[in-house]
């Protein structure tokens, strides 16, 4: 029976969209090497689950912060990665919820093994506590100042800036970041994963690659940074982990007398990879499916995440794993470092990032070139960084007069020449071998997580055909030698069909091109006789400074929002009184945006369709700086719906939406709490 192999990419947290640091870390390396297992192995071998993780205090937090319900954040977010993933090529085989009623079960379930197996103690201590909010604090709920790197806005489970794992004890200043108040010592209980009893265990299949003194992996696939973070922990003394929380949003513990008790996210956000594979089974239509991915022998399982879920991932996990009893172990976790952009860390809370959603709005179809540059600095053993003047050079000098400029060239001299008719001969033996010794060196370095490397050589392929063509000179030989020429021709092409084989797994949209014009598919085994290509079309078009500089200063637009942001605000003077019958003119009502489209050539304007209940209407609004198309659509706003109409940019807009403008600023609709029908009055 075949190899099956289950790949998971880490689930990302629905309190925001993805950024090209998630893509580089943990997504596109994911989506590269399943691609790579399928053209292997086949499709039916393999599976690429993955979700998005949706409980845990941040989210409740940001639901706080914007008024409104944790669910909102939740579906909101999701929309917009599962969007996002697919308009950028990531081929999950599912991409499931942590808020969704299988996974709820799955991981009480879970849970309750671990519990009558004698896996946790309960224990009885003193945790943070808000004495303004009037609750316990979870760790992300307290902020203060790192004491490693000292940065004063880390978190109390983990310092965004070092990356370092923190609890809220080690802070310096501490603060609640609900009311702001100083955190109280009050007494609750947890139950705790007693982790240090399963050390020797847990050292041995780090470091060793073993399991119960057997084999299980190869510790030498094993990338250094990953193993050595791992035995910094462990040998550092592996302390006891709670595994609840007291919070409202999240997977209720299902043991009576624990109401108001949830699992930690960090036990429950890991069992979505399960019951990820078990929706996937069932929408196959054989539910119990899902066991052979976890529980088989002769199925390996490989998570792909950043740097900062390392000891989750590979400690914490497979504590969980074993202690249940039954499920596989990960035979390896390729973590990769983090990305920087433009001389800086990402980070999201000052909009320093490079956003997935506004690149594919900024660069409709070009993922392949973000894909190619992501792939080649992808931070595999170290922090790299993305620099946008780097981002242009590699898709002009590389993708563009590399890769395009080749197949370019063979499919236009192959429609001068011959009409598209492929010439007849038999391809060079040192063409075959250099094109198998090339695919044969992207195996290697693609067996071994390398996925740098495996793309350099992909390029050498393109490299290798640019220069068969500059030394031959087809153009120049086809005056005096046209026989030599179809020979020269035909060994082009069998190199441009290779080519679109081995850069499948890395731009599938360009190989998909390159078949396209080369009228082949993916089980190319050579020309058959009469074949006849279709048309040149440009495979890449170079990036223009215009585009650089756009998205620079968009990076530096954001940068002084955000510094102005924290500056003192002045205050805003109020405007002059009113009579209060003219406020009773104003017919304000509540009403839900159906549709939404950027409206061309103004980059401030979304024109939206607005259910008010009798009817619907169309309402230009200058939020676009502020809110994609996708996050608009669903969302309830406050309309002043007798505002006398106008035309805008040739629309007529029959309203004005009610925003909130802070110093910096930033608009935020002013909607009600909770889902109110369409045309409610407002009053």
């Amino acid at each position: 029976m075949p190899k099956r192999h289950l790949i998971t990419s880490a689930l990302p947290y629905a309190n925001g969209p993805l950024h090209i640091g998630h893509i580089a870390g943990a997504y596109l390396p994911a989506d590269i090497y399943v691609r790579y297992l399928r053209a292997k192995h086949g499709h039916e071998n393999v599976l690429f689950v993955c979700g998005s993780d949706e409980h845990g205090a941040a989210i409740s937090m940001k639901a706080i912060k914007e008024g409104t319900t944790p669910k909102e954040i939740v579906d909101r977010f999701h929309d917009i990665n599962k969007s996002a993933f697919r308009n950028f090529g990531i081929d999950f085989d599912i991409y499931h919820r942590t808020s969704s009623e299988l996974h709820h079960q799955t991981s009480q379930d879970f849970f309750l093994k671990l519990h009558e197996k004698g896996a946790f103690k309960k224990v009885v201590n003193e945790q943070m506590y808000d004495p303004e909010a009037k609750q316990f604090l979870a760790d992300r709920f307290i902020m203060g100042t790192c004491p490693n790197c000292g940065h004063d806005q880390a978190y109390g489970d983990q310092c965004e800036n070092c990356g370092k794992t923190l609890s809220p004890a080690e802070l310096i200043n501490p603060h609640s970041t609900l009311s702001g108040a100083k955190p109280e010592l009050k007494e609750t209980w947890h139950f705790y994963l007693p982790m240090g009893d399963h050390a020797e265990w847990i050292e041995a299949f780090i470091k060793d690659g073993k399991l119960d003194g057997d084999a299980h992996h190869d510790a030498n696939l094993w990338k250094k940074h990953v193993v050595g973070q791992c035995l910094s922990w462990i040998q550092g003394g592996l302390n006891d982990r709670a595994m609840t929380r007291d919070l409202d949003w999240g997977v209720p513990v299902p043991i009576e007398g624990t109401e108001g008790k949830v699992l930690y996210v960090w036990l429950d956000a890991p069992i979505g990879y399960i019951s990820a594979t078990k929706q996937w089974a069932k929408d196959q239509g054989n539910e119990q499916d899902w066991e052979r991915w976890w529980k088989d022998a002769d199925t390996d399982m490989i998570h792909f995440i950043g740097k900062d879920n390392i000891v989750f991932h590979c400690i914490i996990f497979p504590i969980l794993l074993k202690s249940h009893g039954g499920f596989n172990l990960p035979i390896n976790v390729p973590a990769n470092e983090f990305l920087n952009l433009e001389g800086d860390k990402i980070s999201t809370s000052r909009n320093h990032a490079v956003w997935l959603h506004e690149y594919l709005e900024d660069f409709p179809e070009r993922t392949d070139e973000l894909r190619y540059v992501l792939a080649s600095i992808a931070p595999e053993s170290k922090d790299s960084e993305f620099i946008w003047k780097d981002f242009q050079a590699r898709v002009n000098n590389e993708l563009v007069a590399i890769l395009g400029n080749f197949i370019n060239r063979v499919v236009v001299l192959t429609n001068k020449y011959y009409q598209g008719a492929i010439p007849e001969g038999s391809v060079d033996d040192e063409i075959k071998d250099q094109c198998e010794k090339i695919k044969a060196a992207v195996g290697a370095h693609m067996d071994a997580f390398k996925f740098r490397d495996a793309l350099a050589e992909a390029m050498n392929l393109a490299r290798y055909g640019n220069k068969y063509l500059a030394d031959l000179e087809p153009w120049k030989l086809q005056k005096t030698d046209p026989e030599a020429v179809k020979g020269i021709m035909l060994n082009a092409l069998h190199i441009s069909a290779e080519l679109a084989n081995v850069s499948d797994t890395f731009l599938p949209a360009t190989a998909d091109r390159i078949r396209e014009m080369l009228r082949i598919d993916k089980v190319f085994r050579g020309f058959l006789e009469g074949h006849e290509i279709g048309a040149a079309k440009l495979l890449f078009t170079k990036v223009e400074d215009a585009d650089v500089e756009q998205q620079v200063n968009k990076l530096e637009a954001a940068k002084a929002a955000k510094q102005q942001a924290e500056e003192e605000p002045e205050a805003r003077p109020f405007k002059d009184n009113i009579a209060f019958d003219d406020f009773t003119k104003m017919d304000m009502r509540i009403g839900t945006i159906k549709t939404a489209e950027k409206v061309k050539k103004a980059d401030r304007l979304l024109q939206l369709s607005v259910d008010l209940g009798s009817e619907v209407r169309t309402i230009v609004s200058g939020i676009a700086e502020h809110y994609t198309t996708e996050e608009v659509i669903g969302r309830q706003v406050t309309v002043l719906t007798n505002l006398e109409p106008r035309k805008i940019k040739g629309i007529e807009s029959q309203g004005m939406i009610l925003m909130a403008e802070d110093s910096s600023g930033k608009l935020a609709f002013v909607s009600p709490p909770k889902d109110f029908e369409s045309g409610a009055e407002v009053r």
